[in-house]
């Protein structure tokens, strides 16, 4: 919520802005002249090198045209526009732009009637590929950092139904990865906003019988509060037609319009724009959770949870001596608990608690600090010395390699509940059940135990809608800084 109140405590006095003002291109002039020059020199310098090691002719004109032909691809990519750095998706996008710059090349080459293209070449392409890559990422990362910063923003004027207007201020409040600030609201209709944001002027809920009438209204607002940009939720009362029309008006102002479409947690690789006798048409694609998609995540679980196995097998016999010397009892601690399509399973963990320790949790019920249907205590009496060294850094969770190996588990996805836990699930806690659950997941590198529940299931669901095998490798990097961290593990 900090973004929130910064927007708040700068509403008196509020300067009017008759154009809006594009606060993120203002703040980050220098991502494209940079990000250009490191494309420039990543392409020029390494080919150059190349093609003269092997005596090639003419290397510094085909290290120019390689150098010319590279951030070219990337203009008519839109690599360099502020969209491609703040939505995190850039490292695809030069990946793709690569293979076309060795498509490019190599076309040339047959054209100008030159031999075939010697090995030394390809490789000396990679470093372009490499740096550009870099680049991308640490801009994202300075422009994250300027958003969670209160800068580099948009401010936005919401217009839509007051339960609407607060549905957006709520999602948009979750995060800061997004550069939209919420700075007004023109509500239609007379329903409460219990947002807190600012309502400038309420629109009627008949369609007005002139075009200007909703026009005057949202760009009288804007102007006042000095939004650049206006989110429309269409409704009941905000038909197709009267959205377009104030798009007109904005439009014929200079300024833009985002239209809600009301899904909420869908990647945009998974949405496709198409249109259809006048009717703009949002395709979403499915979740990728069968066919091949299934099988490679599979492989790579496995695979994986074999070879940490092998990697860990010294880890794993210190870990479960020093179990079984620090308190009486089995090393290994097995507990049923619930996988995909609500199949029961084995999972194994290294015991971390006193062996009578299920017998105490009912009288413990009290002190549960989770407000859903998990139980978590900070201070949790059951648990071992040696258990709470092992849960800080997630050490006891290894045992469940065993539980991948063999089925049961995934290396990345939901954590797998309990069955009195999912006795009380509702239909959309139950779509956690829909993938394997996993040893790490989003859930582990966003905070852990320390999220709530409607927190954790937002990020199950995230997670079960839009997975990739990118995305799992992203979770796993970051589960290594998560366990060493050791936040919000208890």
């Amino acid at each position: 919520m900090r973004r929130f109140r910064i927007a708040m405590s700068r509403q008196a006095p509020i300067p009017v802005a008759r154009h809006p003002v594009h606060r993120e291109e203002t703040r980050a002039r220098w991502y494209a002249p940079f990000s250009v020059g490191v494309d420039l020199l990543a392409a020029a310098l390494p080919v150059a090198a190349a093609f003269v090691e092997v005596h090639e002719p003419h290397p510094l004109r085909l290290a120019a045209v390689a150098a010319l032909l590279w951030p070219l691809i990337g203009v008519f990519s839109k690599r360099y526009v502020p969209g491609a750095w703040g939505d995190g998706g850039g490292l695809r996008a030069v990946i793709r732009d690569w293979l076309v710059l060795v498509g490019a090349l190599a076309t040339l080459r047959v054209v100008c009637g030159l031999d075939s293209v010697p090995a030394e070449a390809f490789t000396a392409l990679i470093p372009a590929l490499i740096l550009t890559g870099v680049c991308q990422k640490l801009i994202h990362r300075h422009l994250l950092a300027a958003r969670r910063d209160a800068r580099a923003l948009r401010h936005v004027l919401v217009v839509g139904e007051a339960s609407t207007v607060d549905a957006v201020v709520a999602q948009l409040a979750q995060r800061t990865d997004h550069e939209y600030v919420v700075v007004g609201a023109c509500p239609v209709g007379e329903g409460e906003v219990g947002s807190g944001v600012p309502v400038c002027v309420r629109l009627p809920c008949e369609s007005p019988e002139t075009l200007e009438a909703d026009a005057v209204a949202v760009l009288g607002a804007a102007d006042e509060l000095a939004a650049d940009l206006v989110f429309v939720a269409p409704g009941p009362y905000m038909s197709g037609e009267r959205v377009r029309r104030l798009s007109w008006a904005l439009h014929d102002h200079g300024r833009s319009l985002m239209v809600l479409p009301g899904i909420v947690e869908v990647a945009r690789r998974r949405v496709r724009l198409t249109s259809a006798a006048g009717l703009t048409l949002l395709h979403i694609a499915p979740p990728p959770q069968r066919g091949v998609h299934s099988v490679v995540k599979s492989v790579v679980d496995r695979t994986g949870a074999l070879a940490l196995i092998i990697l860990f097998s010294p880890l794993l016999l210190v870990l479960a001596l020093a179990v079984r010397l620090g308190s009486p009892g089995p090393i290994l601690y097995r507990q049923t608990r619930v996988g995909r399509n609500l199949a029961p399973f084995p999972m194994w963990k290294f015991r971390t608690m006193v062996v009578d320790a299920d017998r105490l949790k009912s009288g413990l019920e009290a002190e549960n600090e989770n407000d859903g249907h998990m139980f978590k205590m900070r201070h949790d009496p059951r648990v071992t010395p040696v258990g709470r060294v092992l849960r800080r850094y997630s050490l006891d969770e290894l045992p469940q390699l065993f539980n991948i190996l063999f089925g049961h588990m995934s290396l990345v996805g939901p954590r797998p509940p309990l069955p009195e836990e999912v006795a009380k699930y509702n239909g959309v806690e139950m779509r956690r059940l829909s993938i394997k659950p996993g040893l790490t997941g989003l859930w582990q590198v966003s905070g852990r135990s320390d999220l709530s529940w409607r927190e954790t299931v937002a990020l199950d669901l995230r997670y079960v809608d839009n997975w990739s095998l990118a995305g799992d490798m992203n979770v796993m990097a970051r589960t290594v800084r998560a366990v060493l961290d050791g936040q919000g593990a208890y």
